[in-house]
C-alpha cells in the first residue's frame, strides 16, 4: 500500500495543503516551516486508525491545541492511496471551544467508487444528528471483507519516529523480555526484542545489520550477541568488538552508536509496515554514516514509502544515484505550503549540483 496523495486542511500549521509522495522522499526546510506538522497528520492519522485517536488529541493538548492557529473549526484529512486504489476521508469537528472533537464523517472508497463505507453523519438514521464518537469504527463494520481491506482500514504500519530515547536511563539500553517482535515501535523502545528476533532467525537480516555496522565502525567491529538476564525471560544485547574481551552491553554504548543501529534496524525490516518516517534522522550521526543510512533507506523504499524530514545538507548530498522526492516546506502567510521539486529545472540543477549545495545556497526554496 502506497500513498499517492495527501490533503490536509486545517491541522496545526497545514491550513489546506496537498502532498504527492514518491516512494523515497526527503523533506526540506528552516525551522518552524512545518516540516515536522506533515509528520504528525500521519502520526494522528495512524493513532486514530488503531484506536487511540482520543489519547493522542489528549496528549497533544487537545483539540484547540492541533487546530490552524488555535481556530480553524475543522481538520480534515483526505488519504488517497495507489496500491491498493482507496480513498480514505476523515473529518474531525471541534465541539464549540472546548478541546473536544467529534467525528463528523469517515469514509472509505475505491477510486472507482464501485463500493463506499461511511461513517458519521451520512449513515445516521436521522438527518440532523451529529455522530458524538471520539473513535474511528471502519474496523469493526466490516468483519467478513477481504483482509486486504482490513488492513487499510486500520491504515497498519504508518509509523512516525520522532524524539528517540537513546539517554542512559532509557528503556532500550536496559534488558528486555524475550518475545517475538519484528518492527521497531514508534519510540523505538522495542528495539532489543526485534533485533533478538530478526538478526537469529533471519540470515538476510543479520548480514544487513553486520554489514551496517562494518562500514560505520571498521572491521573491528564483530557481531551482535545476545544473552540471558539473570536467569530470567529478559534477554541483554552486547556488541562485540574484536579489539575487547568483554562484549560491550547496551548500556555503554555511546548514543550515536545506539542511535544508528536503531535506525539500520528500521530501514532492515523484511517486512515493513506501508510508510515510515524519520525526523532528523542525522541527529547525534557523524557524517560519515549519512552514505550508509542513504543505502538503506534506498533500499527499503523498494519495500515502503520513506519519509525523512532533514535540516542537513550532508545527509541530503549522501543520495548519490537514486534521488529521493524532494518536498519543501515553507512558511507563508501564516500557514505552512508544501512544494514537490521535479521535472526538467530540478535535474537540470541536479546535473550540475548535488542537492546538499542546493539546500545550502536556497537555489531549492527559490525554485518554488
Amino acid at each position: 500500500m502506497k500513498i499517492k496523495q495527501l490533503d490536509i486542511a486545517g491541522f496545526r500549521s497545514l491550513k489546506n495543503v496537498s502532498w504527492q509522495p514518491g516512494d523515497l522522499n526527503v523533506v526540506i526546510g528552516p525551522n518552524g516551516s512545518g516540516k515536522s506538522n506533515l509528520l504528525r497528520a500521519l502520526e494522528l492519522l495512524s493513532a486514530s486508525a488503531q484506536g487511540d485517536l482520543s489519547k493522542h488529541i489528549l496528549s497533544a493538548g487537545g483539540m484547540g491545541a492541533i487546530l490552524w492557529d488555535g481556530r480553524a473549526s475543522s481538520i480534515c484529512i483526505n488519504l488517497k492511496l495507489a496500491t491498493p486504489a482507496f480513498d480514505y476521508e476523515l473529518n474531525l469537528v471541534r465541539l464549540g471551544s472546548t478541546s473536544g472533537y467529534s467525528i463528523e464523517s469517515e469514509s472509505l472508497f475505491d477510486s472507482n467508487q464501485t463500493s463506499q463505507f461511511t461513517n458519521g453523519i451520512s449513515t445516521s438514521t436521522k438527518p440532523n444528528e451529529t455522530w458524538l464518537s471520539t473513535e474511528l469504527r471502519l474496523s469493526n463494520l466490516f468483519p467478513e471483507e477481504s483482509e486486504e481491506l482490513l488492513d487499510l482500514i486500520k491504515l497498519k504500519g504508518i509509523t512516525i519516529y520522532h524524539d528517540l530515547d537513546v539517554s542512559k536511563k532509557s528503556q532500550i539500553r536496559q534488558p528486555s523480555v524475550a518475545r517475538n517482535e519484528r518492527f521497531v515501535e514508534a519510540d523505538g523502545q522495542n528495539l532489543i526484542p526485534v533485533l533478538h528476533t530478526l538478526y537469529t532467525e533471519n540470515r538476510d537480516f543479520e548480514w544487513n545489520i553486520d554489514a551496517a555496522m562494518r562500514a560505520a565502525f571498521g572491521s573491528d567491529y564483530e557481531k551482535l550477541v545476545f544473552t540471558p538476564d539473570a536467569g530470567d525471560q529478559r534477554v541483554q544485547m552486547k556488541v562485540r568488538w574484536r579489539s575487547l574481551q568483554r562484549a560491550q552491553s547496551t548500556a555503554d554504548l555511546s548514543d550515536g552508536t545506539l542511535r544508528f543501529l536503531l535506525l539500520m534496524t528500521i530501514l532492515s525490516a523484511p517486512d515493513p509496515p506501508m510508510l515510515i518516517a524519520i525526523d532528523e534522522p542525522e541527529t547525534g550521526l557523524h557524517p560519515s554514516m549519512f552514505p550508509i543510512i542513504a543505502e538503506y533507506a534506498v533500499e527499503a523504499s523498494t519495500r515502503t514509502q520513506v519519509v525523512f524530514t532533514t535540516h542537513s545538507p550532508q545527509f541530503l548530498d549522501a543520495f548519490t544515484d537514486v534521488k529521493p522526492t524532494t518536498t519543501v516546506a515553507k512558511w507563508e502567510d501564516g500557514e505552512t505550503s508544501l512544494h514537490v521539486l521535479a521535472g526538467d529545472e530540478l535535474k537540470y540543477w541536479l546535473s550540475e549540483y548535488s542537492l546538499g549545495s542546493l539546500f545550502t545556497s536556497g537555489e531549492l526554496e527559490a525554485m518554488v
